[in-house]
C-alpha cells in the first residue's frame, strides 16, 4: 500500500512540474504580448476561410512559422523573417504546424498576393507548379456551362480549363483564399530592447 502512495505522489509531482513548465510559465511569459502595429484582426470572411483551412487539413502539410536565419534557410527560400509572439495575437488556435510537405504559409499573402493565382492553384496545383504533390480541391469549385451573375470564374492556364465550360469558385474557396492573403507578416517589428523601453516609459506615466 505504501508503494502505491509513493507511486501516486510521484505521478502527481511529475504532473505538477509538467503543468508548471509547459502551461503556467509560457502563459506568464506571453501574458503581456501585444499585436504589432502592422497586424490587423481577421475579418469575418477571413475567419471563415481559416475554418476551411483547418477542416481540409492544410496544417498537416504546411507550417506557419519560418525559422530564424541561424537555424534554417527559410529566409533564403523567401518565406520571410522569423516570427515573434505578437504575429499570432489573433490566432486561436495557433496553426504553427510541424510538417513541411509544402512550403511555409505564414507570408503567402505577401509572396503570392494574387487571389486568381491562389484560386487556380487550389483547383489544380500542377497547372501552376509542375510536379507539385499537393492534392487538388475540386469540391471547392463548380463546373458550369455558363457563369451566372456574381460568379467568381477562375481563369486557368491553357490545357487545364474544361472544354466548353467554366470553373466557378464556391464561397468556401473564396473565403479560404482571403484567409491565405491575410497571412502577411512582412511589417516591421520593434527589437525587444525598444519594446521594453516603451513599456517602461508607459509605466512611468
Amino acid at each position: 500500500m505504501e508503494s502505491e502512495y509513493k507511486l501516486l505522489s510521484g505521478a502527481m509531482v511529475t504532473l505538477a512540474i509538467a503543468t508548471a513548465t509547459l502551461v503556467v510559465l509560457p502563459y506568464m511569459q506571453l501574458s503581456d504580448v501585444t499585436p504589432p502595429e502592422g497586424l490587423k484582426p481577421y475579418t469575418s470572411q477571413q475567419l471563415r476561410g481559416r475554418e476551411v483551412y483547418i477542416e481540409n487539413g492544410c496544417v498537416y502539410c504546411h507550417s506557419q512559422q519560418p525559422r530564424s536565419q541561424q537555424q534554417a534557410p527559410d529566409f533564403k527560400r523567401g518565406w520571410g523573417r522569423a516570427p515573434v509572439a505578437g504575429d499570432y495575437y489573433y490566432d486561436h488556435p495557433h496553426l504553427l504546424g510541424t510538417m513541411r510537405t509544402g512550403p511555409d504559409l505564414l507570408n503567402i499573402g505577401a509572396r503570392q498576393p494574387s487571389a486568381d493565382w491562389n484560386l487556380g492553384h487550389l483547383y489544380q496545383p500542377r497547372a501552376y507548379v509542375p510536379g507539385s504533390i499537393m492534392p487538388s480541391y475540386p469540391f471547392l469549385f463548380e463546373i458550369k456551362d455558363k457563369a451566372d451573375k456574381g460568379d467568381r470564374v477562375i481563369t486557368l492556364p491553357p490545357g487545364y480549363e474544361p472544354v466548353g465550360k467554366v470553373v466557378v469558385a464556391r464561397p468556401e474557396a473564396i473565403d479560404l483564399v482571403e484567409y491565405l492573403l491575410s497571412l502577411d507578416r512582412t511589417y516591421p517589428i520593434k527589437p525587444p530592447a525598444e519594446l521594453a523601453d516603451n513599456a517602461a516609459s508607459g509605466e512611468a506615466k
